[in-house]
């Protein structure tokens, strides 16, 4: 089955087409560059740009870096504030001419990695974990996701939690991969006294060095690291089209 999927982020949007039969994409996929300011439709264009570049003209999915509930965008990090408010999928469909179905970033990237990735075939309770600029979560209950659940906002520490072991920390020279591997494990044995999770997925960029920190995380839960890594939000986001 084919379908499309773009993810927006603060530096860039990025979109293709998806097989959703394998997970992967079916044509290299196209970024351009987060229009600054990134207001609601400075970005839409840039969607419908990628759209039109690979012909598409079917309904598609979108991931953003916001709650988002019922198409209406509720938050926004490192996108412009006036996205607070917005109906996002009445916004993009209008633009774009297509019908759209819009969800969390992390959230999309989660779908990806429970149909496909790493957690494919995990029962209870699996809780993924992006490390970037913040940390974005995904919360799935027997495969079914748990919506916006934001668990780098929660408080760790009297800071919130992404303060304190976000990727950024490493890959901006603040702490090494020991030390922020000792932070990360903090967190996640906070999750667990919270939640009991069966399996912690690792993603963001920082995921492909797993293995320079993983002795570091010396908690109870499996952890593993994320297996589509980039293309997850994509393919989650076209994973999601499949409501339209």
């Amino acid at each position: 089955m084919k379908r499309f999927g773009i993810d927006i982020g603060g530096s860039g949007v990025k979109g293709a087409p998806v097989d959703l039969d394998k997970g992967t994409l079916r044509k290299e996929r196209l970024r351009i560059v987060t229009p600054q300011p990134s207001t609601p439709r400075a970005v839409g264009q840039v969607v419908k740009e990628i759209l039109d570049h690979f012909d598409w003209h079917r309904p598609f999915g979108c991931a953003m870096p916001s709650v988002v509930r019922r198409g209406v965008v509720e938050s926004a990090a490192n996108i412009d504030k006036s996205w607070v408010g917005v109906d996002g999928a009445a916004l993009f469909s209008e633009i774009t001419g297509r019908k759209v179905s819009l969800l969390n970033d992390a959230d999309a990237a989660g779908l990806a990695e429970v149909e496909y990735g790493a957690a494919r075939n995990e029962t209870d309770l699996v809780i993924l974990l992006t490390f970037g600029t913040g940390i974005g979560s995904a919360l799935f209950i027997d495969g079914t996701l748990v919506p916006n659940t934001e668990l780098g906002h929660l408080e760790f520490k009297g800071m919130p939690a992404e303060h304190y072991a976000a990727g950024r920390l490493h890959e901006e020279g603040e702490l090494s991969f020991d030390e922020w591997g000792d932070r990360v494990a903090e967190y996640l044995r906070h999750l667990e006294r919270l939640f009991s999770p069966d399996l912690f997925v690792i993603g963001g960029g920082i995921s492909k060095h797993f293995e320079e920190f993983r002795d570091r995380l010396q908690v109870a839960t499996k952890v593993a690291p994320a297996k589509l890594r980039n293309e997850a939000g994509i393919v989650g986001a076209a994973l999601a089209s499949r409501r339209k």
